[in-house]
């Protein structure tokens, strides 16, 4: 399947007042027009791969280091490599076209000439995404492209119909884009192929204005909600982060691999026995802390994180910031 349609309804606001009413959200805008870059012109296409034809470090390869893995010759090993890599971005991709049509609905949606104007810039910021990372998946990785993940559907079908600006930037700018955020810093600090690298560090560049949407545009919208509204916030914020962090294996890369369905057993015992050993690599290490560390606390600061949902939050391996506790 190429597409699917979702079901949407929203009322638009149009703007008749261009005046700056919201400085710090303009100067994002501002910050946006001065920073975009060309997918076509500044990534560095023609720059050879790895002699080896690896693209990420192989510590990010979940059965790296197991008996499985010892197994393995090197051209077994590079193959799993980019076949992970290539499942990896396929995920990010279909993030990227998510997140254009969220943004391309908040254009309508919000109010003030100032969150339209800086959500029209992140809607050519995640066409140009989009573009980059299916670029480099046909020209670097063979065109090993994966299905969409049954999670990350769900996420996008639930935010995409939904009419409320403040749920799709709770959704989308807070949770799903700050995990990504931490994904693509993971795989830039790791990436093998200069190309890759380089790919990350610019889609990196542009996310840290999403995140920041979210954290102006929001306080103020939880701040004045009624409790009716407030639990309802938490509890999408809840939905969200469980989507986000969970039903993320790259099971299809296995296969894709040739792997039996007990070998593919095998590799997700040895996952788990690593994340109870908290026994990562540097890379993954990092990434969890700067993931846990950017997206919980945004989340508590704004105050969508609270006791009510915290059993639920600990299921997910999340716990709420000492200073609420």
């Amino acid at each position: 399947m190429k597409s699917h349609t979702i079901s949407s309804s929203s009322t638009t606001t149009f703007e008749l007042d261009y005046a700056v009413a919201e400085p710090e959200i303009r100067r994002l805008y501002e910050n946006a027009k001065r920073d975009q870059w060309d997918a076509s012109r500044d990534i560095p296409w023609a720059t050879p791969g790895t002699d080896d034809g690896r693209v990420l470090a192989d510590e990010l390869v979940d059965i790296y280091g197991s008996p499985l893995w010892e197994r393995l010759s090197e051209e077994e090993r590079v193959t799993l490599n980019r076949r992970v890599a290539a499942w990896r971005l396929t995920v990010l991709m279909y993030g990227e076209q998510g997140a254009l049509l969220a943004c391309s609905q908040l254009v309508d949606t919000v109010a003030g000439t100032d969150f339209k104007f800086f959500q029209a810039t992140q809607v050519m910021d995640e066409a140009r995404h989009n573009e980059v990372l299916d670029r480099y998946i046909r020209e670097r990785l063979d065109g090993v492209v994966y299905p969409m993940p049954k999670n990350e559907r769900d996420l996008f079908d639930s935010l995409l119909g939904e009419s409320r600006w403040y749920l799709k930037t709770i959704a989308l700018q807070l949770v799903a884009e700050t995990f990504a955020v931490s994904l693509f810093r993971m795989m830039a600090e790791s990436a093998r192929d200069p190309v890759l690298g380089e790919m990350c560090r610019r889609i990196l560049s542009d996310e840290s204005r999403h995140m920041g949407f979210g954290m102006l545009s929001l306080p103020e919208v939880v701040q004045q909600a009624s409790p009716a509204e407030r639990r309802e916030m938490e509890d999408y914020t809840v939905f969200a982060l469980e989507k986000t962090l969970t039903g993320f294996f790259p099971l299809e890369a296995y296969q894709d691999f040739g792997m039996s369905p007990a070998q593919i057993q095998d590799v997700q015992r040895y996952r788990r026995e690593t994340a109870a050993r908290n026994d990562y690599a540097p890379f993954r290490k990092y990434f969890k802390r700067d993931m846990h560390g950017s997206m919980v606390q945004n989340l508590a600061r704004i105050g969508l994180l609270t006791e009510r949902v915290a059993p639920r939050l600990e299921k997910l391996g999340v716990t709420l910031p000492q200073e609420l506790n």
